[in-house]
């Protein structure tokens, strides 16, 4: 399966449904990368429909009902956002559920499935919140993480044996983070010395 959001990045995809997670956090706009997949209603809707029908088809599951809605954009817009938030530790306790339609069905093995209903946008997020309890269970969310880098924050899966990767690059990301950083020593430095050295 094809996620252009997240190999724009030049990133690998996360293994199994963590791809489909990483692929909306990666639909934001990051220069020079390109922009907000979801912003534009025809890019956003070609996406959406792109997204959840190879999704449905590589699980063997029945696709989204229907075409796109006007509000599915903005439901898969919050998504993202509360995704970024879960991912970073940021994300507020909801008490109240979220209204998606997910129902028990059974793969080629016998095992459970939570197959999602609905609209796109409903299907979506059925569908991303089964994968994100699946990945918690597994002990893989852990590893889903953002770019450290301000200017960046892509979305990738770290696969450093410790699970220490801290940016999606080490090149790009983690050379501009050290060299703020050195600046900014080299700056304290020169106003910690005294006057006439």
């Amino acid at each position: 399966m094809s996620w252009t959001s997240t190999e724009r990045y030049r990133i690998r995809p996360a293994p199994g449904g963590l791809a489909l997670v990483q692929e909306i956090l990666n639909t934001r706009a990051i220069p020079p990368y390109g922009e907000d997949v979801l912003a534009g209603g025809g890019t956003g809707v070609r996406w959406l429909r792109d997204v959840t029908d190879a999704w449905a088809e590589e699980q063997g599951w029945p696709g989204p009902s229907g075409e796109p809605r006007a509000g599915d954009l903005e439901r898969v817009r919050a998504l993202r956002e509360r995704l970024a938030a879960l991912v970073t530790g940021e994300a507020e306790p909801v008490r109240a559920p979220t209204d998606v339609s997910l129902r028990p069905g059974l793969d080629e093995e016998g095992r459970v499935a939570l197959v999602p209903a609905g609209s796109p946008g409903e299907w979506l997020e059925g569908a991303v919140w089964a994968q994100v309890l699946l990945a918690q269970a597994d002990g893989t969310w852990q590893r889903l993480k953002l770019c450290r880098e301000p200017a960046c924050r892509s979305a990738f899966y770290d696969r450093s044996r410790n699970n220490s990767a801290v940016w999606h690059d080490v090149r790009r990301c983690g050379n501009a983070a050290n060299l703020r950083a050195s600046r900014a020593r080299r700056k304290q430095r020169a106003a910690e010395a005294p006057a006439g050295e």
